[in-house]
């Protein structure tokens, strides 16, 4: 091949063997696949080194910790090693400890046997109220009096016992010594209806010998504050609790509650004063509420078990009884309530007498337990006093001339604050003697010399219920200012009530006046703001004048048979 070239316009020859290009060309092309596998050989073979040599590290580390690890283990010198010195028991700041020591021997675990007794009417089905009065399907509160702390559950007796009776039943409870010679103050439940009772007290064996515990026997009771008195025999002084004075306790207070809840002895638990004088809706089984239960309220944790033990204070006194809880898991939700001491002084006195029961005064009335400031200034006795509902024949108010609806505004000439200040007053003073009370009717003070009668005698002829007679046609009077509608009774329910007549409510608008001060469809009105309420031309009457601002008092009479009258009132907005 020859290479032409052109220089000053002319072409020449160059002459360049071929093969000499191509092994030029041959010699870079090989030089490119040399460097290519050079370098990929030697990233191969720096990916395998790398993992080799952390191989061998790894397991270089593991075999030399082991040798370490083990020549720790056996050459390692101890000697100068200090052991750990369990320290000796100190007395703690909060002083719960000393406390607990000083009054737990005097606190006891209750058991108590009861034999269910052959039924006189046909068994119930489930679900119906039993032959002792308990129904499965109570509220809370009254499922605690009835069930909670005074049983774990009945034993056998099923409702298919064809004879009514059932197994044994066994329920558990607590209580305190109070006196050395073996008297010992619990709750009423728990001891109620009982066959056997037994008392374990603290330092009994658990070894079998007393399983159950020892025989006790029922000193009293008093159903009214559910307070009982038991006692066991002892050839001993027994180890005792002192009572305190209530009145001392005050909110945010300290207090350990003792006793045996689920049958574990001796257990404490702490907290504090919630709350003094707390009511709760607890009625005996005429129905009426129990007025001589004001609790103190505590969040110290009471279970099934506590119930009878003590609520002690800082100074290891009693300040009180554990004997409810509000509960909706049967368990404790840290709302507790413990009887006062000052009452159980007092009840367990009356108690070991000779009678054996407390006997409270009474002259014979029912009241409105609370009424609006509207109906006070209304009636006039803003100052303190209470509306007569019902007046029990041959009571000592009846006799007195006292009627439903005066006012008592006054005790031995002392002004009374409200019910409880009245019935505190009366119930401690002696059946038999008299008192002089002050009362209103119709705006003017009069006053009355009164006996005091037996109040366990006085409430046993309460009347029982009576029919509400027809249901009344509906009518829309006062619906847009009260939110109500009426419609007059028939003159035969009014006379068979021996009330001149009235209007029933047959509605009660939501959210209004009527529903936020508590009126109820069914509630029977015979008087509006002092005036009389006969009919429903009367009622409309009276509502008309109404207007922003006034004061509106109803009397409500009680349509069941007892005859009282309840107050209702608010302020019309």
């Amino acid at each position: 091949m020859t290479i032409y070239t052109e220089r000053d316009g002319a072409r020449r020859p160059q002459a360049q063997p071929e093969i000499e290009m191509r092994v030029h060309q041959h010699m870079e092309s090989s030089t490119v696949r040399t460097l290519s596998e050079r370098f990929r050989t030697h990233r191969l073979a720096s990916t395998f080194t790398l993992l080799t040599t952390l191989t061998v590290g790894v397991l270089a580390g593991s075999i030399l910790t082991r040798d370490v690890g083990a020549k720790e283990q056996q050459h390692v010198d101890t000697s100068d090693a200090r052991p750990i010195v369990i320290p000796n028991p100190v007395t703690l700041s909060n002083g719960f400890s000393q406390i607990v020591k000083q009054v737990g021997p005097a606190v006891v675990n209750i058991n108590t046997e009861t034999i269910p007794k052959k039924s006189a009417t046909r068994p119930g089905r489930r679900g119906q109220r039993t032959p002792d009065g308990n129904s499965p399907d109570q509220g809370d509160m009254q499922d605690f009096f009835n069930h909670f702390f005074g049983g774990q559950g009945g034993q056998g007796g099923g409702d298919d016992d064809s004879d009514g009776a059932g197994g044994e039943r066994q329920a558990l409870g607590s209580g305190f010594i109070v006196d050395s010679r073996g008297y010992i103050i619990t709750n009423n439940h728990v001891v109620d209806k009982a066959d056997r009772i037994f008392v374990k007290l603290a330092s009994d064996p658990d070894d079998g010998t007393r399983l159950q515990g020892r025989p006790a026997t029922v000193v009293g009771v008093d159903p009214e504050t559910d307070i009982a008195v038991i006692k066991i025999d002892t050839k001993s002084p027994l180890p005792t609790i002192k009572l305190g004075n209530s009145d001392s306790a005050q909110v945010g207070d300290w207090v350990l509650a003792i006793g045996s809840p689920f049958g574990l002895s001796q257990t404490v638990s702490a907290g504090i004063v919630s709350a003094k004088d707390r009511s709760i809706d607890d009625r005996d089984a005429s129905g009426l509420v129990k007025q001589f239960q004001k609790f103190i309220q505590t969040d110290a944790a009471i279970n099934p078990g506590n119930s009878g033990g003590p609520l002690v204070d800082m100074t290891g006194n009693v300040v009180g009884m554990n004997t409810a809880i509000y509960t909706q898991s049967m368990g404790s939700q840290g709302v507790g309530f413990a009887m006062p001491s000052n009452v159980l002084a007092k009840v367990y006195n009356d108690l070991i007498g000779s009678s054996h029961k407390v006997v409270r005064g009474s002259i014979g009335i029912q009241f409105q337990a609370s009424t609006s400031s509207a109906v006070s200034r209304m009636y006039g006795f803003s100052g303190g006093g209470v509306i007569v509902s019902v007046v029990t024949p041959a009571g000592g108010a009846a006799k007195a001339g006292i009627k439903a609806g005066d006012i008592l505004v006054s005790v031995g000439g002392r002004q009374i604050k409200d019910g409880d200040d009245l019935v505190t007053d009366i119930s401690s003073r002696p059946v038999g003697s008299s008192v002089e009370i002050g009362y209103l009717r119709d705006g003017k003070q009069h006053t009355a010399s009164v006996v005091i009668g037996d109040r366990a005698k006085t409430y046993a002829d309460v009347a029982g219920d009576q029919s509400q007679g027809e249901t009344p046609q509906e009518s829309d009077a006062g619906q847009s200012k009260l939110g109500i509608t009426v419609s007059a009774i028939p003159a035969a329910a009014a006379s068979k009530m021996s009330i001149p007549g009235g209007v029933v409510i047959a509605s009660v608008t939501p959210g209004s006046f009527a529903d936020e001060i508590g009126l109820g469809k069914g509630n029977l009105i015979i008087e509006i703001n002092r005036q009389p309420v006969t009919d429903e031309p009367s009622y409309r009457s009276i509502v008309s004048r109404l207007k922003t601002g006034d004061d509106v008092v109803f009397v409500i009479h009680d349509t069941r048979g007892k005859g009282g009258n309840s107050f209702v009132g608010g302020t019309l907005r």
